[in-house]
């Protein structure tokens, strides 16, 4: 089969997307603008969809609906047990999945879940890809995300077109389980630098050090780098448009990868100190804060 010939058979494929979120719907913006047959699942949490309904896709009500009627299932919903919720729940994707349909789980989650999940895909007769993303909503919309994937080779050369459409830079990690394992040590060490320069921009405001000056040392020298880009911002205009993560997000995210280093017996006394920064935040700020907002809680 010549390459024109697989992207003509990808754009034939249906596909469904639960979780159309911040991330979620820049994807399916993505997936139907490529030409796509797109449905997606309703949901409270949902951003708006009437501007995908408008592009050419459509919408159900339920899972076992949508896993009923597509060739390649992606979920990008919040974590471990929203996916086994969707997947494995009495009236989850499983009861209505087809043979030989491909799972595509963009979201964060536990390695040791991930596994249990694909297995029962496979079981099913299905075929499983764990692919979590790095970048933002901006990098979704754009179709320029990072997709961390675990799998089958031939699985992800089968739907690699499909994935083209939203992602920029796709990456295969190893086996099943090792896309989300990337993607929990990627988020421990950007959320952890975060993190780190948080609580010294709030010790430096306490000693008396103005943040244009805090900024412009760092960046001269060894503090230099994406987190302080990122924190930049907020430190001198108090905006956190450029890192739209929130603490309930990030401690999520630090807690999962603290399971994985419990459960390898690997030291992890680092992330345990990170999630308790993160405790500290959402104590005072409430999860819906923005990880940036570490701060002032801080302070």
């Amino acid at each position: 089969m010549t390459t024109t010939e697989q992207q003509q058979q990808q754009t034939s494929r249906k596909v469904g997307l639960v979780g159309v979120g911040l991330m979620g719907h820049g994807i399916a913006s993505n997936i139907v603008k490529h030409g796509h047959q797109l449905t997606v699942l309703e949901h409270a949490g949902n951003q708006p969809i009437d501007d995908l309904l408008k592009a050419g896709a459509t919408s159900v009500k339920d899972v076992a609906s949508l896993a009923a009627q597509v060739d390649v299932l992606i979920l990008c919903v919040t974590g471990t047990p929203q996916v086994e919720a969707v997947m494995l729940g009495d009236q989850g994707a499983l009861t209505t999945l087809r043979p030989g349909t491909v799972v595509i789980d963009c979201s964060t989650a536990v390695p040791a879940s991930t596994a249990k999940v694909a297995q029962a895909v496979h079981a099913k007769g299905g075929r499983f890809l764990d692919t979590p993303m790095t970048r933002t909503a901006k990098e979704a919309a754009e179709g320029r995300l990072n997709l961390l994937v675990g799998g089958d080779a031939e699985v992800l050369a089968s739907c690699l077109p499909l994935l083209r459409c939203f992602a920029e830079n796709v990456t295969h990690v190893g086996d099943v389980g090792a896309g989300h394992a990337m993607k929990l040590l990627h988020n421990f060490v950007s959320l952890g630098t975060v993190a780190l320069l948080c609580e010294a921009a709030a010790c430096a405001q306490r000693a008396g050090v103005k943040p244009e000056v805090f900024v412009d040392v760092l960046a001269k020298g060894g503090g230099n780098g994406v987190a302080l880009e990122r924190l930049k911002p907020k430190l001198l205009t108090g905006s956190t448009d450029s890192l739209k993560f929130s603490m309930a997000n990030a401690k999520k995210d630090l807690g999962y990868y603290n399971d994985m280093a419990e459960q390898s017996s690997s030291s992890h006394g680092i992330a345990q100190a990170v999630d308790a920064l993160l405790t500290q935040g959402v104590e005072k700020f409430g999860g819906d804060r923005m990880v940036l907002d570490l701060v002032e809680a801080l302070r």
